[in-house]
């Protein structure tokens, strides 16, 4: 058994409920839900208080079920292949996910980890699990578990035991978006 196999099961029955965990992924710390629940994405637009205007990302475990939440430009599969760092591509034709959670011109942020806790969560759970900074919007994003606000922490359903003592200054990943045509615009580095 996994160290953090008690987190999966916990965190994926809060998940199949339409709670919000908080979890640690490939990059910082995250607030995450189901994907393809409005009213979970909703909860955690309340949390951070953001605007739903502003959308959020998603992670995957395989970059075999992108197509399943967007449009894939050629270029998409080298770009994760060469990545080095954790990289977030904006897609074009978001499908298949919770509406309040597309950006108004129809793209979705799409991250495929490769932390094995992560990816192990995402199997387990069977669909995408939003990922969004644990901290109120406009407030900076925390390295690690100690960073989080006790505003945040109070206000989801399953806190993640694993990795909390992890004391590195995690990053957010490079964001870059695609357009169908494979321009690339590059959003933060």
């Amino acid at each position: 058994m996994k160290p953090y196999q008690k987190d999966i099961d916990k965190a994926v029955e809060v998940l199949r409920k339409g709670g919000v965990i908080l979890y640690p992924t490939d990059t910082i710390w995250g607030l995450g839900c189901d994907a393809t629940n409005p009213q979970a994405v909703e909860k955690i637009y309340k949390i951070k208080q953001r605007s739903n205007s502003k959308s959020m990302l998603i992670l995957l475990d395989s970059m075999n079920k992108l197509m399943d939440y967007a449009y894939v430009p050629s270029m998409a599969w080298e770009l994760i292949k060469v990545s080095n760092h954790p990289l977030t591509i904006i897609y074009p034709e978001a499908k298949n996910l919770a509406s309040n959670l597309i950006a108004e011109d129809g793209t979705i942020g799409i991250r495929i980890v490769r932390d094995d806790f992560c990816r192990d969560l995402i199997r387990a759970f069977g669909k995408p699990i939003v990922s969004t900074s644990a901290n109120i919007s406009g407030k900076p994003a925390p390295a690690n578990f100690k960073e989080i606000s006790p505003e945040i922490k109070k206000q989801v359903d399953y806190i993640v035991n694993w990795r909390q003592n992890d004391t590195r200054r995690a990053r957010p990943s490079s964001i870059i978006k695609l357009e169908k045509n494979n321009e690339v615009i590059i959003i933060r580095q």
